[in-house]
């Protein structure tokens, strides 16, 4: 199932239970922990330049193009962006937003960014998981722009392999970012976590197009100030279901 709207198609992601983290990575993505997400929408590519200038009116991304992701943007912008596609498609904005205080509504139907534990369960190819190395495949080639192979540059999304679920460039390209204050992991069972309440950074998945393996693992994680911007960080829309 899927849905499209302006050109942002989003498919859905049948919930789940699933073993978060990993042993194998950095110790940030320790402990491994059993989580529970319920069914939720997830873009099928990252936001792309030519979808946020449609919403925006700008173009801030260092490497232009249409079909590259949007970069450049902090984790502020990447709300804004939400709620005013939300309200440009009748939906009901996820985000009420005062200053730097931000709060999410997740039982509203409009656009938001994925939490973490959502990302890395879509990433991971939810309930078809194949329990690969990276999203869509062990071999970092067939599903993700790297160091390897990128030239350093980014590409235009949904040019490689797609995951189990027909999710594009969850492994490279840009960075994206969650909704999560970064915090270390805790042991105990979760359902639908939000990360914690009080933090100074947000957290953001999937490596880029200029890391090199490693960060395009699925279970790797980094995090930066919201109100930061690079060329190699952008996002992807997720929505609720009502």
């Amino acid at each position: 199932m899927s849905m499209k709207n302006d050109s942002i198609e989003m498919l859905l992601v049948k919930g789940g239970t699933f073993q978060m983290g990993s042993i194998f990575g950095q110790k940030t993505e320790e402990p491994v922990h059993s989580v529970t997400v319920t069914s939720f929408f997830i873009g099928k590519y990252e936001v792309t330049q030519e979808n946020w200038q449609k919403i925006m009116g700008t173009n801030p991304s260092y490497f232009k193009g249409d079909k590259k992701p949007v970069e450049q943007i902090t984790w502020y912008e990447a709300i804004e962006f939400c709620n005013k596609f939300s309200q440009k498609e009748g939906l009901t904005p996820a985000y009420t937003i005062n200053g730097k205080d931000v709060f999410c509504n997740w039982e509203e139907d409009g656009y938001r960014l994925p939490s973490e534990a959502e990302w890395e369960f879509a990433a991971k190819g939810g309930k078809y998981s194949k329990s690969l190395e990276y999203s869509g495949s062990s071999d970092l080639d067939e599903v993700g722009w790297y160091n390897g192979n990128s030239n350093f540059k980014s590409k235009d999304v949904g040019t490689k392999k797609a995951n189990e679920l027909g999710i594009y460039d969850m492994s490279g390209n840009v960075w994206e970012w969650c909704w999560d204050l970064y915090d270390n992991y805790s042991s105990s069972p979760q359902t639908n976590p939000h990360g914690v309440t009080r933090g100074t950074h947000r957290v953001h998945r999937g490596g880029s197009f200029c890391d090199i393996d490693i960060y395009c693992q699925i279970s790797c994680r980094s995090n930066f100030y919201p109100d930061y911007s690079r060329f190699n960080l952008g996002f992807r829309l997720a929505r609720s279901i009502r």
